[in-house]
């Protein structure tokens, strides 16, 4: 408790004392502050790391009884977060847990961000989203020592990464029978980061926007944010292919600069 930063004291057996304790801040005006830190540290998989059976009963446990909130534990690379019910999809879950395995941190806070504001802040999640992408594809060209383009926005970035990763629409080395498939597909994804930074120049937050008006609702954040992880868990499998044996770490941050 004391790690959770919240004052606690034994009156007591150590059960009835935790439980009183508790009790005492569900009924505190900082509940909503503080309870997510002490679930979050409950499930701490460090604490775990000898008996990882343990931890997941543990979080079998939280999470039957955190569904009658609407809530669930969820697993991000290291760390643990408390979200709504079935808001991850196996994509979000396998990028948050490929983004710590190559050490890029700066995806998982973007995605994270993206997630946390998805309901509550469209317009916010929607800037995240594009970041989570923006962040992939400049750690790629750093990596390869390729210079950033003057246009620093998701759809500039995205262009400089195509060649090196092998994802050009024209490319001629592909099997015949799949080729138009393929190339389709590559032409759609280049459809999309271009809607995800158009949506973020018009609808998101980054330019500032007016008090009380929200251009955007939760359905299209979700969808900016589901597309924008599609394309950055693909640019991150296509890396680890073409380049097996390279590491990618975080890129410097640099502040994107869109029109």
């Amino acid at each position: 408790m004391r790690a959770c930063n919240v004052s606690f004291s034994l009156n007591g057996s150590r059960v009835p004392s935790l439980v009183e304790c508790l009790i005492r801040i569900n009924n505190s005006v900082e509940a909503a502050q503080v309870l997510p830190r002490i679930i979050e540290a409950a499930a701490n998989p460090c604490d775990f790391l000898h008996e990882p059976e343990i931890h997941i009963a543990v979080l079998d446990y939280l999470n039957r009884a955190l569904l009658f909130d609407g809530f669930e534990v969820q697993q991000h690379g290291r760390s643990m977060r408390l979200t709504e019910a079935g808001k991850n999809t196996p994509v979000l879950t396998k990028l948050a847990g490929l983004s710590d395995v190559i050490d890029f941190d700066t995806v998982s806070r973007d995605l994270e961000r993206a997630l946390a504001s998805s309901q509550t802040d469209p317009e916010d999640a929607v800037t995240a989203a594009c970041s989570t992408v923006e962040s992939v594809c400049r750690s790629i060209l750093v990596e390869l020592e390729i210079p950033l383009p003057s246009k620093k926005d998701i759809q500039g970035l995205y262009n400089e990464v195509k060649g090196p990763l092998g994802l050009s629409a024209g490319r001629s080395d592909l099997d015949p029978l799949i080729a138009n498939d393929v190339r389709q597909i590559l032409s759609g994804l280049n459809t999309v980061i271009a809607g995800i930074g158009s949506l973020r120049t018009h609808g998101g937050d980054a330019h500032g926007r007016e008090k009380g008006f929200a251009r955007i609702d939760s359905r299209i954040a979700n969808l900016s944010i589901h597309s924008a992880s599609t394309a950055a868990l693909f640019l991150i499998e296509t890396w680890q292919r073409k380049y097996p044996t390279r590491h990618l770490t975080k890129a410097p941050s640099t502040a994107a600069k869109v029109p």
